[in-house]
This record gives structure tokens, sequence and C-alpha cells, in this order.
């Protein structure tokens, strides 16, 4: 890709709007001091003092913060809770300029939340005790789907894409549960000019008329295939094209770091990686991958350019060590170069 190509996608990414509905939950980091620790008398146990607590939009509101720091509006529908989460959840959505109104606050759910102690050694280490997770543990109620439903239809006209993002792994405890699925395979069929991906943990197979972000394992598991620890990269490809044959639409596969895949029935190109030197946190990759890859495709870009932008954006994404990463246009121009400097002259595929 030439730099006055990504200019040119870069550029529409302010006029640009999208939904992005799914699964909200709250990334809240407390900051312990090891020095500062102290002994219950009660129990003899070591007491942990959080001396900062820190929260950002998690899960869907990573997809949606990634949007943001690219320029893209972005309306946000979900479920959350009428409980002090909720209140941090809509607070970080609202300060990045989200446009929170369709989200659904009700005391018949709690906010999801990803609880983080990160552990401040006397030696100056950082690192991340068990998470604390909070999350529903009942299917989501039948009168919630249909505000939902009836919400996605209204605002459907209003975008130019859709990211689904379906983080809980218990069928029907998140937001999209099966009859969502349905309402947003109709929303797709009834809009065909809409961008429509779909990213999921557990159920990537089972999405109609959308667009697919799976990552190497997840695409042969949704086709019932065994996954190992490393799948070849031209195993990859086959189950992108059999995944795209499937739906009949495109599937954008990432394969670690070898990079990604831009699938179609037609065939599969391979993005090599963008150069990326020190430690890294593959936290969030997928998310940010994602808003690169929509975001490009609502701006008309082909499928191996979305594919690339996505790439250029999750490299920027996996520096940022203990928080949710995002990457500007400036960053994301930065890689374009680091990429196109370190390109080899005979990578086969390669765009």
């Amino acid at each position: 890709m030439e730099p006055s190509r990504l200019d040119q996608l870069l550029a529409g990414f302010e006029q640009t709007r999208v939904l992005v509905i799914g699964d909200y939950f709250l990334d809240k980091y407390l900051e312990i001091d090891r020095r500062l620790a102290e002994t219950s008398l009660e129990t003899g146990l070591e007491v942990h003092q959080v001396y900062q607590v820190r929260t950002s939009p998690g899960a869907a509101g990573t997809v949606v913060s990634n949007l943001r720091a690219l320029q893209v509006g972005v309306v946000a529908l979900s479920v959350i809770g009428d409980d002090g989460e909720g209140y941090e959840l809509l607070r970080g959505l609202t300060e990045r300029g989200v446009d929170a109104t369709p989200l659904l606050r009700t005391p018949q759910r709690c906010t999801p939340t990803y609880t983080k102690p990160m552990m401040h050694e006397p030696d100056g280490r950082v690192h991340e005790l068990s998470r604390l997770d909070i999350k529903n543990r009942a299917p989501l109620p039948a009168d919630l789907e249909e505000v939902i439903a009836e919400r996605l239809r209204e605002l459907a006209p209003t975008v130019d894409g859709i990211i689904i993002a379906d983080q809980v792994p218990e069928r029907n405890h998140g937001v999209i549960t099966d009859t969502i699925r349905d309402v947003l395979a109709d929303v797709a069929e009834r809009n065909p000019r809409l961008i429509v991906a779909a990213d999921s943990r557990m159920r990537i197979g089972e999405f109609r008329n959308a667009t697919l972000k799976p990552n190497e394992h997840e695409a042969a598991r949704a086709l019932g295939l065994e996954t190992g620890a490393d799948i070849p990269l031209e195993r990859s490809m086959a189950n992108g094209r059999a995944l795209s044959e499937r739906t009949g639409k495109p599937v954008f596969l990432t394969v670690g770091p070898k990079g990604g895949l831009a699938c179609s029935a037609q065939g599969c190109s391979h993005i090599r990686p963008v150069p990326v030197e020190g430690e890294i946190d593959i936290v969030g990759a997928g998310d940010s991958t994602m808003a690169g890859i929509v975001s490009a495709l609502c701006c008309g870009a082909t499928l191996e350019e979305a594919a690339l932008v996505g790439q250029l954006v999750a490299s920027v994404t996996i520096k940022c060590i203990g928080t949710t990463g995002t990457a500007s246009q400036e960053q994301v121009r930065a890689a374009l170069a680091r990429w196109r400097a370190a390109r080899p002259a005979d990578l086969p595929g390669a765009r």
C-alpha cells in the first residue's frame, strides 16, 4: 500500500459512523503498592493496598476506543446494569465522544466488569494478579431482547457499518443472543450497503450475512476441525476460504505473529505483520484489528487493504502494556512506513 492510498482511506474516517453492538465490559485496574502491604489482624493474610483505581470501557468498549482514536464516529448499543460500574462505563464512553444514548440501563442486569489487580513490586516490576470477573449468570430476558432488536432496526439505516462484539461464552447470557443474531442477519440482508462484521469467541460460525473476523483457532473450531498449538498458514488459508464459502461474505483471519489473511470464496491473501520490537501485550489486539478493518471497508478499501489497516492498528496497540491500547492516525501512518521498509521483495502473496 502506498502512503497516499492510506491517507485517502484515513481521510474518510471522520465522516464514517459505526454502530458497535454487543457486550460492553468495564475494565477496572487496581494499582497496588507492595511496599504499603499490611497484615490483617483477623486472618493473618496480607492486605493489598490500592493506591489508585482507573477504569476504561472493555470488550466491545475496546473496539469503540480504537474507533474513536481513529476519528470514526461511534454509536453504542448494549444492555448494562443500573449500578456504579454502569456509571463508570457510561462516563468512559461519553469522554471518548461516543453516542451512548441507545444503551439500555436496567436493574435486571449487572454491568459486566473485569477487575484487574496490578501489583507494583519494590524492584519496579508490575504484574497482574488473579482477575476478578463480574458477569451476568442468567440469560438475557426476552423483554430486553425486544428493546435491543427494535433499537438495532432503527439505527441500522443511520450508520455506515455495524460491528458485532460477542464476548460472553455462555450462550444467550450476553447481548448477542440467538434471537439478536437472527435480527442482525435480517438487518444485514435488508441493508446491503452496510458493512456488517462479527467477532465472537465461541460462535463465529453461527453468524449469517456478516463478514467474519476469527483468529486461526476460532476459524478451525467453527469448521469442526481440531486445533493444535500451531496451525500451518496453508491450513488457515484453506479454513478462511471454507468459512467464506459457507457465509458468502469475506473472512478476515488473524494468525498471530504471522500476520493476517483476507479471504473470499475466490481465494485468500496473506498480509504479513508489521515489525514490532520489545515487549508486547496482545490483550485487545483482535478488537483493534476489527476497528481498523471495518473503518477501512466503510471507506471503500479492498479486502487486502482493509486487512493491512487492521494489522497496522494492532501493531500499535500491542505496544501498550497494562492498559487498553489505541492507535491514532499518525501512528498508523508510521506503522505503514515500518511495514514498507521491512517488506521482503520475494514474499509471495504479500500486499
